[in-house]
C-alpha cells in the first residue's frame, strides 16, 4: 500500500501572505507569565425538549485581566469577552432570545448556519438596540461543524468584533457522533479562537488609533481571550477546533518538532478523508479541525503551537492512557448535487485594497439586491480576486449556505477544502469556482471577511427566491438608519460620527 502523503506546505501564494503588506503588524511573543488557556464554557439551554432548544444570548460589556496591571475593557456574549460555546443539535428547532446590554446597536450573526435571512441570519438588517431584545427561531438542518456568532452591524462590524463580540458554536449530528473522534469538551475537544490585539495605555484597546482600511491587527496574539496561554494535555489525542476570529490576520500554524497532525474538518463539515499535515494556513473566519497525537511525548514535555515563529499555545504534557484508536479513512461524503443547466456561471470579482475595495466594481448598499437566485437550484459561482500580484489574499464568505469548492484556476481544490465550506481564501489573480445552492430562502450577504474590507464596501447581497412565494418582499434597512443610531448612542452629531467603514466611502466620493 502506498504511503500516505504528509503535506508540509501552506498551499497559498507566499507573495500574497499578509506579512508582505505595507501595513503588516508582526506578532510578538508576549513577555508576561503563561496563563491557563481559557476554555469557553458551554452555554446551558434555558430549556430543551425532544424537538426544541431554547437559549438566551446577552451582548454585554465587561473587563478582563488580560495583562498585569489594569483590566481591559471588553465586550462579550454571556460573559465579559468572546462567548460561551453554544451547542445546536441537528433536526431541532432553536429559539434564541437575543438581548443587547451594550451602549450601542448591534446584531447577532450566526456565521455558518443555513438559516433564513435577513433576520434570523443576523446580518445588518436585524439590529437590536441598546436595552432591547429580539427573538428568533430557526431549524438546524446541516452536518456537524464548528460555526460561530459575531456582531454584524454595518459599517461597524469590525470594531464590535475587535471589542470582543465573537464566540463559537458546535453543530452536532448522529453521523459525527458515531465516529471515534475526541469530543470530551474542554478535555480533548478544545476550541482555539485565534485573534490578535494591540494594548494601549492602561492595557486598553483603541480601535480608532489602530485603524487600517486593509484590516486592523495587533502584535499580541490572543487565544480564546488569553494572552500567552498553556494547556494541560491529559489525553494522548486532542481535537483542536481552530477559528480565525481575527479582523485581518492569517495564521500559519505548525507545532514544535514539526509534529504531524490530521485535519478532519473544515468550515461546515468533516472532510471526506483525514489529511495528514505539518503546516496549516487559516485565514479570517475559516474553521479547521485537527487531531493531534501526543503519544511520543512524556510527562513534563512541552509542545508549542506556532504561527510563523511566534508561540501561540504551550501544550504541557501530563500522564495519559495509551490511545490505540485509529481515524477512519472515510469521514464524510460531501454532497455533490448536479448543476442546474439553465443557470449560467455567476461571476463575482473581489476588487481593490484599502478604501477602494468593492465587489463587481460596486460598494455595498444595504437596500440594494445585487443578484437573485432560485431556492434549491445549484449554480457555479466564479470568484475572482482582481488584485494584481502580490496583492492580498481575500477570504470570501457567503451567508446562509454551505458551498463546495470545485477548482482553483482550473486545478483541483486543496486537499483540506473538499468538505463543505462557507469561507474560501482566494489568491491574487486567482479564480476559485464553487458550487452554490441554498436550502433556505431570504436575503443574504456575501463579502470579503477581512472585516474592514466588508465594512468598507467589499460586500454584496443576493435574494434567494422561493418559487412557492416568488413575490415575497423583504424590508431592507439602509446604512443611514444604522449610522443615525450610532450617532445618537455615541452622543455626537452625524458630521462627527466616525465608523471605520465610512472612511472608505467618503474617500471614494461615494454615498453609503
Amino acid at each position: 500500500m502506498e504511503e500516505e502523503k504528509v503535506i508540509n506546505n501552506y498551499f497559498y501564494d507566499e507573495a500574497a501572505y499578509d506579512y508582505h503588506d505595507a501595513g503588516y503588524v508582526p506578532l510578538k511573543e508576549p513577555q508576561t507569565p503563561q496563563q491557563p488557556l481559557n476554555i469557553p464554557g458551554l452555554l446551558k439551554p434555558d430549556k430543551e425538549t425532544a424537538t426544541d432548544m431554547y437559549y438566551t444570548i446577552v451582548a454585554q460589556t465587561g473587563e478582563v485581566q488580560l495583562l498585569p496591571g489594569k483590566k481591559t475593557q471588553t465586550w462579550g456574549y454571556n460573559g465579559p469577552l468572546l462567548g460561551k460555546t453554544v451547542v445546536f443539535k441537528r433536526g431541532k428547532t432553536i429559539h434564541v432570545h437575543l438581548v443587547n446590554h451594550l451602549p450601542e446597536v448591534t446584531t447577532f450573526h450566526w456565521h455558518g448556519l443555513a438559516i433564513p435571512g435577513p433576520i434570523e441570519d443576523g446580518g445588518c438588517h436585524a439590529p437590536v438596540y441598546p436595552g432591547k431584545s429580539r427573538d428568533v427561531t430557526f431549524k438546524i438542518n446541516q452536518p456537524a461543524a464548528f460555526v460561530w456568532l459575531h456582531a454584524h452591524p454595518c459599517p461597524s462590524t469590525a470594531e464590535q468584533v475587535w471589542h470582543g463580540l465573537a464566540g463559537g458554536a458546535i453543530v452536532q449530528d448522529d453521523h459525527e457522533a458515531s465516529l471515534p473522534l475526541p469530543r470530551n469538551y474542554g478535555v480533548d475537544d478544545i476550541p482555539i479562537i485565534l485573534q490578535d490585539r494591540r494594548f494601549h495605555k492602561d492595557n486598553q484597546w483603541d480601535y480608532r488609533a489602530d485603524y487600517d482600511p486593509d484590516g486592523v491587527a495587533g502584535p499580541t496574539p490572543m487565544i480564546n481571550g488569553t494572552i500567552n496561554p498553556y494547556f494541560d494535555v491529559t489525553t494522548q489525542k486532542v481535537r483542536l477546533r481552530f477559528l480565525d476570529g481575527a479582523n485581518r490576520r492569517e495564521f500559519r500554524l505548525h507545532f514544535s518538532d514539526d509534529l504531524e497532525f490530521a485535519q478532519i474538518a473544515g468550515d461546515l463539515s468533516l472532510l471526506p478523508h483525514p489529511v495528514k499535515m505539518t503546516k496549516l494556513l487559516i485565514t479570517c473566519a475559516e474553521r479547521q479541525e485537527i487531531i493531534v497525537d501526543f503519544g511520543k511525548y512524556k510527562p513534563g514535555d512541552v509542545v508549542t503551537l506556532y504561527s510563523d515563529d511566534v508561540p501561540l499555545v504551550h501544550f504541557r504534557i501530563h500522564e495519559f492512557k495509551p490511545d490505540h484508536t485509529t481515524l477512519p479513512q472515510q469521514l464524510f461524503e460531501t454532497p455533490d448535487p448536479a448543476v442546474d443547466p439553465d443557470l449560467p456561471v455567476h461571476h463575482v470579482t473581489l476588487d481593490g485594497m484599502d478604501e477602494s475595495v468593492a465587489i463587481n466594481g460596486k460598494k455595498f448598499k444595504m437596500d440594494r439586491i445585487d443578484y437573485k437566485m432560485p431556492l434549491h437550484k445549484v449554480q457555479i459561482w466564479d470568484i475572482e480576486n482582481t488584485n494584481p500580484a502580490p496583492g492580498m489574499i481575500h477570504p470570501y464568505h457567503m451567508h446562509g449556505t454551505a458551498f463546495e469548492v470545485i477548482s482553483r484556476d482550473g486545478h483541483a481544490p486543496y486537499p483540506n477544502e473538499r468538505g463543505l465550506k462557507d469561507t474560501v481564501a482566494v489568491n491574487p489573480g486567482e479564480h476559485v469556482r464553487i458550487k452554490v445552492w441554498f436550502n433556505v430562502a431570504g436575503v443574504f450577504m456575501y463579502h470579503c471577511h477581512i472585516i474592514e474590507h466588508e465594512d468598507g464596501g467589499m460586500m454584496a447581497q443576493l435574494q434567494v427566491v422561493d418559487p412557492a412565494d416568488p413575490n415575497k418582499k423583504y424590508h431592507l434597512m439602509n446604512h443611514m438608519t444604522l449610522m443615525k443610531a450610532f450617532a445618537e448612542e455615541r452622543h455626537v452629531p452625524m458630521d462627527q460620527l466616525w465608523l471605520g467603514g465610512m472612511d472608505s466611502y467618503k474617500k471614494m466620493g461615494m454615498e453609503m
